[in-house]
């Protein structure tokens, strides 16, 4: 397995910061992450390690705003609206496309948090046609269809910011999100606190936007349905944990359940927090294996239209 760091020009010009996880042998899929609120790529380890260990290529890249993609001060949260979010999204995805072109292996996208309700919303509605029919399939952990009660902000915050946010779209706000409720494991909500690249910084303008997707989510607005994958097929894996302190389970279950989609399942982990590929112990390595299991069922018995030979609508509790 080897990694590398790279840089990738978005079509205006932004400059983003990227790592690739590849296996040593042949690379049986592809899987691009996009990381959430106040996080950045190299948060996926160990997931991207493990993957990779299992012949699945890893591609992460810092989204506008955040991690290492963030050049000055004033660009800390600024992500833009969501259809520049989205944008880049659709951009580096092409990216890892051309780069693979004639490899022969599919190509997953997975989103963590704040970046699995870009999934979900980019799957349903803004991945272009010529995107959507080389993804086999879409995974999302822990997504932000709705905070825990626990971490909403109140209603009078979400109003004013709101207004505030048209008037002056780039003024930051921090948003500090509570350590304690990331994960089981003390070690790793020490250094996610400390880690300099995780500033819980948001623009007004951004912040809006993400309360905004998860809003669409929740009220049942975007729905996923068929047709939103390789061979017209739309393949989804969710996972969350039931005792997760910041983005809310029972929202993500009913969202999920709403979900028109033949081939999909949950994996329900009990007792476990948000950030579910750091979660203490061997956890972390049956959440990999999990998601490995998934996506390398969906390679090897997918034939040319694209139509899946693995049973859809499962779902499983993992204690």
């Amino acid at each position: 397995m080897s990694a590398s760091e790279d840089t990738f020009t978005t079509p205006d010009g932004h400059e983003l910061y990227t790592k690739t996880w590849k296996p040593a042998s042949t690379i049986k899929a592809r899987t691009v992450l996009v990381h959430g609120f106040s996080d950045h790529c190299n948060n996926f380890e160990p997931l991207a390690t493990l993957l990779a260990q299992q012949d699945i290529a890893v591609y992460g890249f810092d989204q506008r705003g955040w991690g290492r993609s963030v050049h000055t001060p004033a660009e800390k949260g600024r992500s833009g609206p969501t259809g520049q979010v989205m944008d880049d999204v659709t951009a580096f995805i092409k990216h890892v496309l051309a780069e693979s072109e004639g490899t022969g292996s599919p190509l997953f996208v997975m989103g963590h948090s704040m970046g699995g309700a870009q999934v979900l919303l980019y799957a349903a509605r803004y991945c272009p046609s010529d995107v959507v029919s080389k993804i086999r399939g879409f995974l999302v952990e822990a997504p932000f269809v709705a905070l825990h009660p626990d971490s909403k902000p109140w209603k009078i915050t979400v109003i004013f910011g709101r207004l505030a946010g048209k008037l002056l779209p780039h003024m930051h706000m921090v948003n500090r999100l509570d350590p304690t409720k990331l994960c089981r494991d003390p070690d790793v909500c020490k250094a996610l606190e400390n880690d300099p690249l995780c500033h819980d910084t948001g623009t007004l303008e951004g912040l809006a936007g993400m309360l905004d997707r998860a809003n669409t989510l929740e009220t049942g607005s975007v729905v996923l349905g068929e047709g939103r994958g390789e061979g017209g097929k739309t393949r989804l894996w969710v996972g969350h944990g039931t005792a997760d302190g910041v983005c809310d389970y029972a929202a993500c279950r009913k969202w999920y359940e709403s979900a028109q989609v033949e081939d999909k399942e949950m994996q329900v982990y009990e007792g476990w927090y948000h950030v579910l590929h750091k979660e203490p112990g061997e956890d972390k390595v049956r959440f990999a294996q999990d998601v490995a299991n998934w996506v390398l069922a969906r390679c090897d018995n997918v034939g040319v239209d694209g139509q899946g030979e693995v049973d859809g609508g499962a779902e499983r509790a993992r204690l």
